[in-house]
């Protein structure tokens, strides 16, 4: 099943996958052939499931068992304070000298989740203990997302295009520093620049920049960038020039993108990837950035694992230590609820 947004999808008669960003475009070309509503899930590394449903209905999220409750104690990071600090540093050093300008730098948390908990069920504590524009529940044999993102990759109605990328984040609006504004801007001017690459010409423009907006325990940056598809420009296309999501990468991205590769912690799977669903026939979509999300896997002793992916952006205005209690903030809120 798929839940986004009031509507509840089932049935399923099709899931195809891909396991790198080529094979995403494939993906998305089958899937643009094949017509109909789909689900998607993202890694943010380039991999991809798509579902199609036969029956999407407006309905609320269905009922489940009783979530049994993960100690806030338990959670173990892919990088300690220590170590996200150094790379908070390190991306500082590389700013020194020109190579990039913006990095956001992420660690995933986990720990072990019982067989038989059903994250449907998590999913139903988070909509009252943490409700969010972009929530929505994916679960497939292999596959079990549950989103709470407040941040928008991709709004498509028909040939308009919008992104909604949010850089920026504290506790109350006031708390709120220059540094935050200037991570917004540049992750502006980058998705302004992925947009381009597929819609027409002249057509890109910011349709909202520095809105503060609040969320549940925090208040986030957010601005609105939109544009025309130009003519040819397919899904598979779209998807090539505007993923991984800007928000999540920095900027230039391909500089960002290597630091990452060299800083963090082994991979990052759904978080910052995305989620969301795909109505081809109707020419609409509504994808999240995934982030305030959680996701199943098996870790390597084949024991079944929540995770949980927490970020911050780094710019040369940066403090180590704030940008590690910014990933904590992030993530506070939403451990509770999972502690039940």
């Amino acid at each position: 099943m798929a839940w986004f947004g009031g509507r509840l999808a089932t049935d399923v008669v099709d899931v195809v996958r891909a396991e790198t960003a080529d094979d995403a475009a494939v993906v998305l070309e089958r899937v643009e052939r094949a017509g109909g509503w789909w689900a998607l899930v993202a890694d943010y590394e380039g991999g991809l499931v798509a579902a199609r449903f036969a029956d999407v209905r407006t309905a609320p999220l269905p009922a489940a068992p009783q979530w049994p409750g993960l100690a806030t104690a338990g959670w173990r990071s892919s990088m300690t304070r220590d170590e996200y600090v150094a790379a908070v540093r390190e991306v500082r050093a590389r700013i020194e000298v020109g190579e990039v300008y913006q990095v956001n730098i992420c660690r995933v948390l986990e720990q072990p989740l019982p067989e038989t908990a059903d994250v449907l069920s998590l999913a139903r504590l988070l909509q009252d203990g943490n409700p969010a524009p972009y929530a929505g529940v994916v679960r497939l044999p292999d596959v079990e997302v549950v989103c709470a993102s407040p941040e928008l990759f991709l709004r498509r109605e028909g040939r308009l295009v919008t992104t909604g990328p949010i850089k920026g984040t504290a506790p109350t609006a006031d708390l709120l520093l220059p540094k935050d504004v200037d991570e917004n801007v540049m992750i502006v001017d980058l998705a302004r620049n992925d947009l381009s690459i597929v819609c027409a010409p002249g057509t890109v423009e910011v349709i909202d920049l520095l809105a503060v907006e609040a969320h549940p325990g925090l208040v986030h940056l957010v601005s609105r960038v939109r544009g025309r598809l130009a003519t040819g420009s397919t899904w598979a296309k779209l998807w090539s020039a505007t993923t991984p999501p800007a928000s999540v990468t920095g900027a230039p991205k391909s500089s960002a993108l290597r630091a990452i590769a060299d800083l963090e912690a082994g991979a990052r799977g759904p978080y910052c990837g995305a989620v969301g669903w795909i109505d081809v026939d109707a020419e609409r979509a509504e994808l999240a950035v995934g982030i305030r999300t959680f996701w199943t896997a098996r870790d390597d002793a084949g024991r079944r694992v929540l995770r949980f992916g927490a970020g911050a952006g780094i710019t040369w205005g940066s403090d180590p230590q704030a940008e590690w209690d910014e990933t904590e903030l992030k993530g506070s809120r939403l451990l509770a609820v999972a502690a039940g």
